[in-house]
């Protein structure tokens, strides 16, 4: 189901959440989601089935001028198949840590976010940024802001989930944004028509400017799907 759900994100603009100044990707959530609450075998596989689409689509579909990047499986397959697997260790390492240490920790990262929200919100009022653009980044502030305030209750889940959402989502942008830049440095800068002396730099700034705030995203919709599942079975 969660494979299904991840090919309809890729075939559809829910794939992208359009924030504004930003517009991260949504894909990579149902692995992460897979490996935390199912386990590691379950996150590869859904992983899996994220890269093959991915293989797929950059042959088929994908008519970006680097889509040839994501033609080599190490690329476009292997890193998809470790985001459930890094988010289901990171998630199981923090369980262990103590409850009054997770309290804390669980509400520094709300406000952080919560933070992180409202400026993105404001910048987007003040640049007049689209009305779903507005939209889209007032219902992540009222998401955000309501597991902030159930932490304060329970805490026990909260930050292990969010952390293992935050290592699923960077082991996908470094592994996927290292990969092209050890294999593919300079066919990527000739595509996109930048100096090769600056590839690192072009890199690295996509792996800023979308991988932290992709990882955010992971964060505020993983932890509500996880509780959510785990609440329904418990």
């Amino acid at each position: 189901m969660l494979g299904a759900i991840t090919i309809v994100l890729g075939l559809t603009p829910l794939g992208i959440i359009p924030l504004g100044l930003i517009n991260p990707t949504t894909m990579h959530i149902p692995v992460i989601v897979a490996g935390i609450a199912e386990g590691p075998v379950v996150g590869a596989l859904v992983g899996l089935i994220f890269g093959i689409y991915s293989l797929l689509n950059a042959i088929l579909r994908n008519a970006s001028p680097v889509a040839f990047v994501f033609y080599n499986p190490l690329i476009s397959v292997l890193p998809r198949i470790l985001i459930g697997v890094t988010s289901y260790y990171a998630y199981t390492a923090l369980k262990k840590v103590s409850s009054s240490k997770l309290r804390g920790l669980t509400q520094i990262l709300w406000i952080a976010i919560i933070g992180f929200l409202s400026y993105l919100m404001y910048k987007n009022i003040t640049t007049g940024a689209s009305t779903l653009n507005i939209t889209f980044v007032g219902v992540l502030i009222v998401l955000s802001v309501g597991l902030f305030i159930y932490s304060l209750k329970t805490t026990k889940e909260d930050f292990p989930i969010a952390l293992g959402a935050f290592v699923g989502s960077m082991t996908n942008t470094v592994l996927v944004l290292g990969g092209i830049y050890l294999i593919y440095a300079q066919k990527y800068v000739e595509a996109l028509n930048i100096p090769l002396d600056q590839a690192k730099s072009a890199i690295l700034g996509v792996s800023i400017t979308s991988g932290i705030p992709e990882a955010i995203l992971s964060i505020i919709i993983t932890t509500a799907v996880v509780k959510a599942l785990k609440s329904g079975r418990g």
